[in-house]
């Protein structure tokens, strides 16, 4: 199991803005300064109140398909570009959270269809 952690300034505005990127409201928060969604795969995201550390976060998240990720986030109002790494074996996403935390969806394009 992976736990990525993400460091936010405004534990709840920053809720918010995960809820849409994961398309479902948090499964677990154990305390007023964290939230959890669990990742399919037995991974966890988790957002913690640390104001100073926000904005230093990274987190990058696999994906079958990074152009339909894309679509679907778009259709929840998050706006990303999808683009190939320049070593041509990854196709990438970003999202930047209210914070400026950077969640990164990538595709492996080695992987067989």
């Amino acid at each position: 199991m992976v736990l990525a952690g993400i460091a936010v300034a405004d534990i709840d505005a920053a809720g918010g803005w995960y809820e849409r990127l994961m398309g479902r409201p948090a499964d677990s928060i154990p305390m007023p300064s964290l939230t959890e969604w669990f990742l399919t795969g037995g991974g966890e995201l988790q957002l913690s109140l640390d104001v100073a550390r926000a904005v230093s976060s990274s987190v990058t998240v696999g994906v079958d398909d990074v152009d339909a990720h894309v679509a679907e986030l778009e259709e929840r109002g998050l706006t990303l570009e999808a683009a190939d790494t320049t070593s041509g074996m990854f196709r990438i996403a970003a999202a930047i959270d209210p914070d400026g935390n950077a969640i990164t969806f990538s595709q492996d394009l080695r992987a067989a269809p």
